[in-house]
């Protein structure tokens, strides 16, 4: 399920995003709804049973109202997927110490994304071709963009490590992600679904080493490192995955860097 930000009024949505001219609330009663607690009970009904169970009666529900007493603060769904993207990204750390160097603090960004994003993983699901343009998406855009300025990198190579470091990191997770959800979509775990097709594999396609022979020669030079009890298969390869994957990047960053000037890669 694929969702695309941006569906509501682009002005309504904006102003509820980015609140211009709002003032603090005042001394007196506090209003039974707000959009904040509106966004807070939505992110609750995504976090605990996905995006395809989000509505505006869901939310009323969990609020105790119906869903017509939402849209006097919130006009609709549409709105209400932006605001709580949004809204989710302020949990993001602002800022990482720059004291042990760039690398360490991409890795930590890196690490608290990773986390992030299995937390709240309808985020996966909003696409990232139209971005949602509010102060929390900016501000988490911010904040790698301070940790690479380290670098010394200009802004095309920069923008480029930002692309290929969000993109490792979200395409990891969302691995995790959909081999969770799998599992509760399809009453099968994963053991089972590999051990049947893989079974079925090596009998219809006894041929299948000298089919491709690439395949087979990278299973057998780099075997899959067996997972802990606890953790399944493809969770595990997403996890290595995204560990692997972000050393080669911060290898060719540091490499980008030694060719631009700065401080030479690591030995």
């Amino acid at each position: 399920m694929v969702v695309f930000a941006g569906q509501g009024d682009a002005r309504r949505t904006m102003d509820l995003l980015w609140r211009p001219g709002e003032r603090a609330p005042g001394p007196g009663p506090k209003p039974g709804l707000s959009v904040d607690a509106i966004v807070a009970a939505a992110v609750a009904v995504a976090d605990a049973e996905g995006m395809g169970a989000l509505s505006m009666r869901a939310v009323g529900e969990r609020l105790g109202r119906t869903a017509m007493a939402l849209y006097t603060y919130v006009p609709g769904k549409g709105e209400l997927v932006d605001l709580m993207y949004d809204r989710a990204l302020a949990e993001l750390p602002s800022g990482y110490d720059p004291g042990e160097g760039w690398r360490a603090a991409v890795t930590a960004w890196a690490e608290d994304s990773w986390a992030f994003y299995l937390r709240h993983p309808w985020m996966l699901q909003v696409s990232q071709a139209r971005p949602v343009l509010g102060p929390n998406e900016y501000r988490a855009l911010e904040t790698l963009l301070n940790v690479l300025s380290g670098t010394g990198l200009g802004a095309r190579d920069v923008r480029h490590a930002v692309s290929t470091l969000s993109n490792v990191v979200r395409g990891s997770a969302q691995i995790v992600a959909e081999s969770r959800e799998a599992v509760r979509a399809t009453g099968r775990s994963e053991e089972e679904w590999w051990y049947s097709r893989t079974e079925v594999l090596q009998s219809i396609a006894p041929d299948f080493a000298e089919r491709f022979p690439a395949t087979v020669r990278l299973d057998t030079e780099a075997p899959p490192e067996p997972a802990a009890e606890d953790v399944s298969y493809l969770e595990h390869a997403a996890r290595t995955a995204f560990e692997g994957g972000l050393a080669l990047v911060l290898d060719g960053i540091e490499a980008a860097v030694a060719r631009a000037g700065g401080s030479p890669p690591r030995m």
